[in-house]
């Protein structure tokens, strides 16, 4: 476990490295921005994607969240939460844990989003993790994705089930859930990619360190 830790950790330092010495994220974000029109290709109150990507997958989360803290309260000496005790309280903590800690990162590095920035009809430069300004305007608070988190959160279903196909499967369906709900984020101008692979690679390093605390836990309860 230190190891995929470490391992992890220097992925994240790399991705940061590579969006802050390249254009990568303008290049990839000018494919989602109409120059003549001056719009996105996506209009943000469009209301059938804002409710199935935003508002709505917002709620099922909420009620996802609600249900297995139900499930671990009420439910508890039933045999089939007996069966996954581990596993849900690993997804519980992740669910909780990864979207506050991000909104904490987005609300400490006080980057634009995209539509923020001049280059795309806002009104502030182009700003990056490690070449913020002195005086930073502390409403920006885009870096990094917040609404992904949640999707992302959901890899921890990973360590629900025992078999590795269903491992797999809940693997791949969370990380593409998050990217489906990151895409949309970036084709409306919040979000620019390596906002969204930053928060993909942070939550799936706070699962791993929940993961070892729960084990530790459970180990001492033993």
């Amino acid at each position: 476990m230190l190891k995929k830790i470490i391992s992890l950790l220097s992925i994240l330092l790399i991705c940061i490295l590579i969006f802050e010495s390249t254009g990568l994220d303008l290049l990839i974000q000018d494919t989602f921005y109409n120059f003549k029109s001056q719009h996105w290709i996506l209009d943000k109150q469009a209301p059938i994607p804002r409710f199935i990507f935003y508002d709505g997958i917002k709620k099922a989360f909420i009620l996802f969240v609600i249900g297995l803290l139900i499930s671990l309260l009420f439910f508890r000496h039933k045999s089939l939460i007996i069966k996954y005790k581990k596993g849900v309280i690993i997804v519980l903590l992740s669910c909780i844990t990864i979207p506050l800690f991000i909104g904490f990162l987005k609300a400490t590095t006080h980057i634009p989003c995209p539509k923020n920035i001049r280059r795309y009809g806002g009104h502030h430069l182009y700003t990056t993790l490690l070449k913020r300004p002195t005086i930073q305007n502390k409403t920006m608070k885009c870096y990094p994705a917040g609404h992904a988190s949640g999707g992302f959160a959901l890899m921890s279903l990973y360590f629900l089930f025992f078999s590795k196909r269903k491992k797999r499967l809940a693997l791949i369906s969370a990380i593409t859930l998050g990217w489906i709900i990151g895409f949309y984020k970036m084709i409306i101008g919040d979000h620019f990619f390596s906002h969204t692979l930053v928060t993909m690679i942070i939550a799936w390093l706070i699962i791993l360190f929940i993961v070892k605390f729960v084990d530790r836990v459970i180990s001492r309860q033993s």
